[in-house]
């Protein structure tokens, strides 16, 4: 028996969603089924919405900064799900984690000086790089056996010959899935370390990891490698408030944290979002029993889409996630044509996917799909999906 009901499918249009609502402007069309932005269709419980409400009810909404509810949420979630204690003078609240990533990279690096990423990967991380006037420096993951690993001889090759002044760390990895082990960043950790590279470590999936594995945080490696550590934390995504707006950047070194601040002040950023706030501590207060049951749900879902393709789309292989609500599709064996990779998903099923190629620029056979729905919007999706690659074999 379980407290919430994760099948209900809400009405999201005219919502002004994101998600929903604007596919004549992105997409061209509005007859798709929109899974592609990392964005839930799942309701908070009502203990949340409830506080949310009575905050709104006030009617005053002035500056807000971090008060001792606020900093004590966010103490007990982390200490008792990932770990580690977070120190109240580490913290700086953000609008969002890209946002802080843009925020970091002028602070640490000037204009022309290489900053290093692991494609695919989330792409705002290459624009944010390019539109500071920086250069993206690619350690491309290595796709072997249908699994993605870094190699860690490129990585250290290539900041040595860029000069990288920088890292921004995907970890969960979005979209490929993996959650990476403490070996694999000790690695990466060591590397950085005797290269002297600021990391900046994007744990945002971090509450989002499947039974038999467990995310370390890069904050957990050790002393000597939070010294030049950024670690980008939100409840944006594992309470799916990311129109509220909050980010908590968790920085122990005082000399980076005040540099990271200078910058942010720079920017003309200073206090948070009120009802962001008060949704983020009563997240953190509150949620837990939410989330456990939405991340079994969410195991349903990985289930049933790893049957569905095992069953009736062979040729469609999933690269199997540690982590995330995203999996990541190798089109490979259906098509050698990105393009038409495309117009088989949107014009041909009738979805609305993000193409690989947006990750990367050896991506453009993969299709990155959001599983946190209802399973009826996913049995519709695929079910499209198998019909429109049927067609194409008569």
């Amino acid at each position: 028996m379980t407290a919430y009901d994760f099948d209900i499918l809400y009405e999201r249009k005219n919502t002004s969603s994101l998600k929903y609502d604007f596919a004549m402007e992105r997409k061209g069309r509005e007859d798709l089924i929109p899974l592609w932005i990392a964005d839930m269709d799942f309701r908070l419980p009502k203990e949340i919405t409830d506080d949310v409400k009575a905050r709104a009810e006030h009617g005053i909404f002035g500056y807000t900064d971090p008060d001792r509810n606020y900093k004590d949420a966010l103490k007990q979630w982390f200490l008792k799900r990932h770990g580690f204690e977070i120190k109240d003078e580490w913290n700086t609240v953000e609008p969002g984690i890209v946002y802080s990533i843009s925020a970091a990279i002028r602070a640490y690096t000037e204009k022309g000086d290489a900053v290093l990423v692991q494609e695919p990967v989330y792409y705002p991380f290459m624009d944010t790089i390019r539109l500071n006037g920086r250069r993206v420096v690619n350690n491309e993951l290595v796709y072997k056996n249908g699994r993605y690993e870094i190699d860690f001889e490129d990585f250290e090759n290539l900041i040595t010959e860029n000069e990288v002044k920088m890292f921004v760390l995907c970890s969960p990895h979005n979209p490929v899935g993996r959650v990476w082990s403490r070996e694999e960043l000790i690695k990466l950790a060591d590397i950085c370390l005797k290269h002297d590279v600021l990391v900046f470590s994007d744990e945002i999936h971090s509450d989002f990891v499947y039974e038999g594995k467990r995310h370390v945080s890069y904050i957990t490696l050790g002393e000597k490698y939070t010294k030049k550590l950024i670690l980008g934390t939100s409840p944006g995504k594992t309470f799916n408030i990311a129109g509220l707006q909050v980010a908590n950047i968790i920085i122990p070194d005082r000399e980076i944290r005040e540099a990271f601040r200078r910058e942010n002040e720079a920017a003309g950023y200073s206090q948070g979002n009120t009802l962001g706030m008060c949704a983020t501590a009563s997240c953190y207060r509150k949620g837990e029993i939410w989330l456990e049951e939405l991340l079994k749900y969410l195991e349903g879902n990985l289930s049933y889409v790893r049957d569905f393709l095992e069953r009736e789309l062979p040729e469609v292989k999933l690269v199997e996630p540690e982590g995330t609500y995203l999996l990541w599709l190798d089109f490979s064996r259906v098509t050698k044509d990105g393009d038409d990779l495309e117009k088989l998903i949107t014009d041909e099923s009738k979805l609305w996917l993000d193409p690989g190629k947006i990750f990367g620029t050896k991506s453009e056979l993969f299709q990155r799909i959001n599983i946190a729905c209802p399973r009826q919007l996913l049995e519709r999706a695929l079910g499209q999906l198998r019909d429109a690659i049927r067609r194409r074999e008569k």
